[in-house]
């Protein structure tokens, strides 16, 4: 069995900053409505979160921000428009750690998550996914879960909205951990997983908090456990999978702002600036508490060195699991 001593956070940054631009930002930026590319279906976390900001923003820079949704391929076909386009702040990428996730695990992604974006900013962070089922499923807990995917090995499965992603990553490092045969079923997005889970067509999934929980208050899914180091106030009753038996197992996702590479420093911090201070605002701390999210902001050049940090990691941890499938 394969042990995973896994944590992805803001806490420790190191490695390299991709190279911005010099240009100065035109005196009359913006002069045009923005568009926000969100790599996901509507609905899911990333989109919740900037959806949230963007009248913040809006409001701060004078010009409508118009979220985009582009799916598919785990993020990868939204990512690779804002790598492709322009550098002049009027494309902007605001996804997950699927961004650095992807890529070890898809060997013709069209962009690196390093030397393609500018950094703006790490705008959030979660508690950990939610491992989540029908409400009719009859494990109660993780343990009850593990014994039964070991009795029928082949027979369960897993939702998940592509390779690479945070509904993806967290299930496999628990097969890998556990010794199971859990099949992974892919979608093109978390609404249409979350549709079939309820529908009791698959067994299982790890989605965010801030999904999962207005779903298990109404009793249309059940959670079983959180993949983060502490529990939530928001689920207390709901044990974190060290606490199920997965000792070193930590996985949070997190969100980010990007601009496509070459975008000016000044361009950069300007944004930086102004999300910073959506992120301080009283209404949007309220709700990311609500949501099971934690405020970050970091600095460009953090950002830039956590993203290159994360690439890193996610390459060696994708080479863990390859291992662990072919014993």
């Amino acid at each position: 069995m394969m042990k995973f001593t896994i944590f992805m956070s803001a806490a420790a940054l190191c490695g390299i900053s991709a190279s911005p631009s010099a240009q100065p930002v035109p005196k009359n930026y913006p002069n045009k409505p923005i568009r926000v590319v969100v790599p996901s279906q509507p609905g899911g976390p990333p989109d919740l979160i900037i959806r949230m900001l963007a009248p913040k923003l809006t409001a701060a820079l004078g010009q409508q921000l118009v979220i985009d949704n582009r799916a598919g391929a785990g993020g990868i076909v939204g990512s690779n428009y804002v790598a492709k386009a322009a550098p002049d702040g009027y494309t902007w990428l605001f996804t997950t750690a699927s961004l650095t996730n992807t890529p070890p695990f898809n060997k013709n992604v069209p962009f690196d998550p390093v030397r393609d974006f500018s950094h703006v900013t790490l705008a959030a962070q979660n508690f950990g996914q939610a491992l989540i089922v029908p409400p009719g499923f009859p494990p109660k807990s993780v343990q009850e879960l593990i014994a039964l995917a070991r009795q029928q090995p082949g027979k369960l499965n897993y939702g998940t909205a592509g390779i690479g992603t945070a509904s993806h990553i967290p299930a496999e490092v628990m097969k890998s951990m556990s010794g199971t045969d859990i099949v992974a079923v892919l979608y093109r997005g978390t609404p249409e997983v979350l549709t079939d889970l309820m529908g009791g067509r698959i067994e299982m999934m790890f989605i965010g908090t801030q999904v999962a929980l207005p779903l298990a208050q109404a009793g249309k899914v059940r959670v079983l456990a959180l993949t983060g180091a502490k529990r939530w106030k928001g689920m207390p009753d709901v044990p974190t999978m060290q606490e199920a038996g997965f000792k070193g197992y930590n996985l949070i996702n997190w969100f980010g702002l990007w601009l496509p590479a070459r975008a000016s420093r000044q361009l950069v911090a300007r944004l930086h600036a102004e999300t910073v201070k959506a992120l301080a605002e009283p209404d949007i701390r309220r709700q990311f508490d609500v949501q099971g999210l934690e405020a970050v902001g970091s600095k460009p050049d953090d950002f830039a060195r956590f993203v290159a940090k994360e690439a890193a990691f996610m390459i060696e941890l994708a080479r863990k699991i390859e291992t662990a499938g072919k014993r």
